[in-house]
């Protein structure tokens, strides 16, 4: 009986011991598992973010960038859109300007129907008159305006030298004209290309043209005082003189400049106006000078 109870005790005190081990890993076990879920649900320290400079600034400027640029693209689109929307509206004024021999200078070659001009180099045999420039080498619309709009198209693209726009009727056809001469003070509103540079009122007004010129608007709103330059390819707003006191007869205006030996030979050209429908504000037409001297 003794050794029997003995094996018992003994057996209890292993199952004992057994018990406390087992509560010990369970124990242990628990705290890992809190200690896992702690780490995991626990949000890191705040960090002082003042004292890091660096990269609240390079932060600041990162968005300050981004912001700058996208201001710049939506202006870009924004003033694309308006100044397409402002050439469409104007273009319902186009009118059919043709050339009149009877003002050309006498170096001129005309198309048969009057839509292209261009230096031939040679001198013709053009009967005088009073309308006719014996100057430079320029030429007016027959169609001439004393109120309303009008608008007209010219294509400059190949040439190195024109000028084009409009003149009042009074301007001095036959005197020894200088460049200067050519400005709103003297009758002329005008743009033209020199060297490679894109100018108003010559000599006075650089225009910013990126890209080579094909076709030039020109539009004119005789009681607003208003004579504007457009890019018809790219839908650009060239240039425009305003507050002009208009008082004339208004004549478009066209210089294809001197040949040059035939670097500059291709002609001007009035083009048609690609619109729907056109809205022509009445009015008459006829044509000013350009471009540079030709001595007869």
């Amino acid at each position: 009986m003794v050794q029997q109870f003995r094996s018992r005790k003994r057996t209890e005190e292993y199952e004992a011991k057994t018990e406390a081990e087992i509560q010990k890993m369970i124990r242990e076990r628990q705290v890992k598992i809190q200690e896992n879920v702690t780490s995991i649900t626990t949000p890191p320290p705040t960090k002082d973010w003042t004292k890091v400079n660096v990269y609240q600034s390079s932060y600041v400027e990162a968005v300050r960038t981004a912001v700058a640029q996208l201001e710049k693209t939506l202006g870009q689109e924004m003033k694309k859109q308006l100044c397409d929307a402002e050439l469409r509206r104007i273009q319902q004024y186009a009118v059919d300007v043709t050339l009149d021999p009877d003002t050309a200078h006498p170096d001129l070659i005309l198309s048969d129907d009057g839509k292209q001009v261009y230096d031939g180099e040679a001198h013709n045999d053009f009967p005088e008159n009073n309308q006719r420039f014996s100057t430079y080498v320029c030429v007016l619309g027959k169609q001439h305006f004393s109120s309303g709009r009008f608008y007209y198209e010219v294509q400059v693209g190949g040439k190195a030298d024109w000028d084009l726009g409009v003149a009042r009727e009074s301007i001095d056809r036959k005197g020894d004209l200088d460049l200067d001469t050519f400005s709103p003070n003297d009758g002329y509103w005008t743009i033209g290309l020199r060297n490679g540079k894109y100018w108003a009122a010559h000599p006075d007004v650089l225009l910013p043209v990126r890209e080579e010129l094909q076709t030039v608007g020109v539009f004119v709103d005789y009681e607003e005082g208003l004579v504007s330059f457009h890019d018809v390819e790219t839908r650009v707003h060239l240039y425009s003189f305003t507050g002009c006191s208009f008082t004339e007869r208004l004549y478009p205006y066209f210089s294809p400049c001197l040949n040059h030996g035939g670097t500059n030979s291709a002609p001007l050209i009035i083009s048609p106006v690609n619109v729907v429908a056109l809205n022509r504000d009445g009015g008459n037409m006829s044509s000013p000078p350009t471009c540079k001297r030709r001595h007869t």
